[in-house]
């Protein structure tokens, strides 16, 4: 028998969150080594949670990002509305891949498998994967319709009574480029979960549960609570900001007002753009998941990512905007403008949490699709991601070429040039990229890279910050805009299909982060730092930071005094 939750030794229910994280990890893990694609085993675009009979998230792994794990959060009732649980038995497994009520494209594909202790349904496990390949136009904005964006997959039984849906499985087999990987990682999802069960019923047995519920209420109930007592330490009130994109045709703005009310927060998104005619609106679940992550880091980020903390904040948004499409609405390049939104209401959050708050960084990462065909005439399909710059923190440093807010690794090149005819000519940290404060913005980084094909090959760019720099916070300055060049000539657009020869090089530019701070505020001795890493330039050092190094025969040194000089001329 469960002991009564509410009179649970505390140590005890701590020990059990714990092993449910832990068995969460492992879920995560052995999908990653299982799987078939980079995109999940080195860039670990994924999720995997526990939820409850009802289809409440209880737990989440560590590893994963925002964008799956919190969607994925909301998208498993879904699941639940079409197959109830008197409907399922052990054996079954369920699959998914609908934009608008999961993670906001059909290249993730959810998989949520009915957990069973003996014959009784106690809960569910679940994970969200990219796939390398959903078929239709392939990865980029360039769809009009949700229709010529790829196989959409409803919710359906893979697995009926532990038999795999061979129809199903034929279906998905000859609509994606890349049958092997996509169904590859698949399967490996579902083996994960097979692990995260079996552990998950160790650990009742262990403990003596005969259920999950109620554990999970009360972790739930108790992460609703310091959530509302985060929330309620903020002072009452309305604090608003606009952002904007590159968009495709013209600036996309992003503008919302965060209000709090004594326990409760509410983002509003009206103000913002109307949806693109192009694939990259954002679905509300997904821009749910990111503005909860995006809180849950400025409030209270020790909280656990679960039901109970996701109650006392409402995101809104007009139906049809670009932060709120509807079917059949595009959506492939959905991450584009939703990686945005965190930065939207951070900056919104700066007028009452300034110490709390980092300054804007690149956002999106930078999804690098390539395909066409190699020089034996075989098809290939390879997608890989790189990162531009954090922004400065309040107190340190933007970290330099790493996701946020999704968390997606970029992909070594060793692994890239290994799986796909894809060849690098440079890769390395852009100089003077990151924005200039008291603490620098994240670098961005410099990529070249051709394919080794004898035919054209397809290229769509799905970028941002051609236009709009990331700008910094407390006079920190903005970092450097990005770009895509071809043969060091051609400047391409942010968000285009390109047909290329085989004979082209691609130069991409990633952007930096924001700085914090004025830059003269900062210690000269950390820009010397700076300039004898190749972090910053010479001229910049002297041009932002008033700080001036020489180069000598034995390296870069600082001149105090001259240094001391102009910052106080510029104090006078």
């Amino acid at each position: 028998m469960n002991k009564t939750v509410s009179k649970m030794d505390a140590v005890l229910l701590e020990i059990i969150w714990n092993r449910m994280i832990t068995n969460l990890e492992e879920q995560a893990k052995t999908l990653i080594r299982t799987s078939f694609s980079s995109i999940v085993t080195d860039s670990e675009d994924l999720s995997a949670g526990l939820f409850d009979s009802k289809g409440n998230m209880i737990a989440q792994a560590n590893t994963g990002t925002p964008g799956h794990i919190n969607s994925m959060a909301l998208g498993v009732k879904h699941f639940l509305n079409k197959y109830p649980k008197d409907s399922l038995r052990p054996g079954d497994v369920l699959i998914g891949n609908n934009a608008y009520e999961i993670s906001g494209h059909q290249l993730d594909i959810t998989v949520v498998t009915p957990a069973f202790f003996g014959k009784k349904l106690i809960g569910y496990v679940a994970s969200t994967c990219h796939v390398v390949d959903i078929g239709g136009r392939g990865f980029n904005p360039e769809g009009e319709s949700i229709y010529e964006e790829g196989l959409h997959i409803p919710y359906l039984k893979y697995y009926n009574d532990g038999k795999v849906n061979e129809t199903l499985q034929s279906i998905i087999e000859a609509n994606v480029r890349e049958p092997e990987q996509v169904l590859g990682d698949i399967r490996a999802q579902i083996v994960a979960q097979e692990v995260s069960i079996k552990h998950l019923i160790g650990m009742m047995q262990e403990f003596k549960l005969t259920n999950i519920d109620e554990v999970g209420e009360e972790i739930i109930q108790r992460s609703e609570k310091a959530m509302r007592k985060a929330i309620k330490r903020i002072p009452d009130g309305e604090y608003s900001n606009e952002i904007f994109s590159d968009g495709i045709d013209e600036p996309v703005k992003l503008k919302c007002i965060v209000k709090i009310q004594n326990d409760e927060l509410t983002v509003d998104f009206t103000g913002s753009s109307p949806g693109s005619h192009k694939g990259i609106n954002v679905p509300l679940n997904y821009t749910i998941a990111y503005v909860t992550y995006a809180l849950k880091l400025a409030i209270s980020p020790d909280i656990p990512n679960n039901e109970g903390s996701f109650r006392p904040v409402k995101i809104k948004a007009p139906e049809g905007s670009i932060v709120n499409a509807v079917h059949p609405m595009p959506t492939a390049a959905r991450h584009i403008i939703g990686h945005f939104t965190p930065a939207c209401v951070l900056g919104a959050l700066y007028h009452v949490l300034p110490d709390n708050v980092i300054a804007d960084g690149a956002n999106a990462n930078w999804d690098i699709q390539v395909y066409g065909e190699k020089r034996n005439g075989d098809p290939f399909s390879y997608l890989f991601f790189m990162n531009g710059g954090m922004g400065a923190r309040p107190n340190k440093d933007g970290l330099s070429v790493t996701g946020f807010p999704t968390g997606v690794r970029g992909t070594p090149v060793e692994i890239v040039e290994s799986n796909s005819p894809i060849v690098f000519y440079q890769r390395e940290l852009r100089q003077d990229s990151g924005g200039s404060g008291k603490f620098r913005g994240g670098l961005g980084q410099i990529v070249r890279f051709g394919v080794h094909t004898n035919k054209n090959y397809k290229f769509p760019t799905m970028f941002d910050r051609f236009n709009f720099p990331a700008t910094g916070l407390n006079d920190g300055k903005i970092g450097s805009k990005g770009a895509a060049i071809v043969n060091d000539k051609k400047n391409l657009h942010s968000k285009k299909m390109y047909n290329l020869e085989a004979k082209d090089i691609v130069t991409l530019k990633l952007p930096g982060g924001g700085g914090f701070g004025a830059p003269e505020k900062r210690d000269p001795k950390l820009v010397l730092e700076d300039v004898r890493n190749g972090y910053v330039s010479i001229e910049k050092a002297r041009d932002d930071y008033l700080v001036i190094i020489k180069e000598t025969s034995s390296g870069y040194n600082l001149d105090t005094e001259q240094t001391r000089n102009i910052r106080k001329i510029k104090k006078l």
